[in-house]
């Protein structure tokens, strides 16, 4: 058996989620505080990845990223090409994955008390100080559930994977796209044993998160 969609796809969710946290929490951080009047527009920008279908979201990848879009052009200069590689599997996974990953770690955010955030300040905390020391452990159990469902959605990536990474055993051939295709060839039971890997693989990540959130919460009510 070719093992290899599961190893593409645990190293793609791995790295897109890996992105998606750094740029998340950060930008997650930053507009759950921003009340400008681009707020709006910000947050759809961001969140519309969510909304759209994969393929469009593909359709804009190739756009972007193909050998004609502005990125691909700029990186042909260096003789880099990301189409039908093993990177675009990464980039359209980090992009469906987003705003999962950023819509969870905002809500989180908002749900903290302003107030300690301001006693903070007055108490000459630093807005760094602020941030890991009352922002992260106060909206621990949120951050965990954004990683978890972002890990989630970048492992069950498809259509947009597919149009700008393609289908190519051992080196973009995701789970996802395994699955689509052996059943499309009509051999339903390889088909059957992806399907049943990748719930037994989402199943576990689920059971960790949730003993690493119930242990930091515990942790935090005896400090309390």
């Amino acid at each position: 058996m070719d093992i290899s969609p599961l190893i593409i796809s645990i190293k793609t969710s791995l790295s897109a989620t890996f992105i998606t946290f750094t740029l998340g929490i950060l930008i997650a951080y930053k507009m759950a505080w921003y009340k400008g009047k681009y707020e709006n527009i910000i947050d759809t920008l961001l969140t519309l990845p969510l909304i759209l279908p994969p393929t469009v979201v593909g359709f804009f990848l190739l756009i972007i990223i193909g050998k004609n879009g502005p990125v691909g052009i700029l990186l042909k200069n260096f003789d880099i090409n990301l189409i039908f590689t093993w990177t675009a599997t990464v980039i359209s996974a980090t992009v469906v994955s987003f705003p999962i990953m950023y819509r969870t770690l905002k809500g989180s955010f908002e749900q903290i008390d302003n107030n300690m955030v301001y006693a903070a300040r007055t108490l000459g905390l630093s807005e760094k100080q602020i941030f890991y020391k009352i922002v992260i452990p106060l909206a621990y159990p949120g951050i965990i559930g954004a990683v978890v469902l972002s890990f989630a959605r970048a492992l069950g990536e498809f259509g947009a994977t597919l149009m700008v990474a393609g289908n190519i055993p051992g080196k973009t051939q995701t789970m996802p796209i395994a699955i689509f295709f052996e059943a499309e060839g009509g051999n339903m039971n390889q088909a059957m044993l992806w399907v049943m890997i990748m719930i037994g693989l989402s199943s576990i990540v689920i059971v960790v998160s949730n003993c690493i959130s119930k242990s930091k919460l515990r942790k935090l009510g005896k400090r309390d």
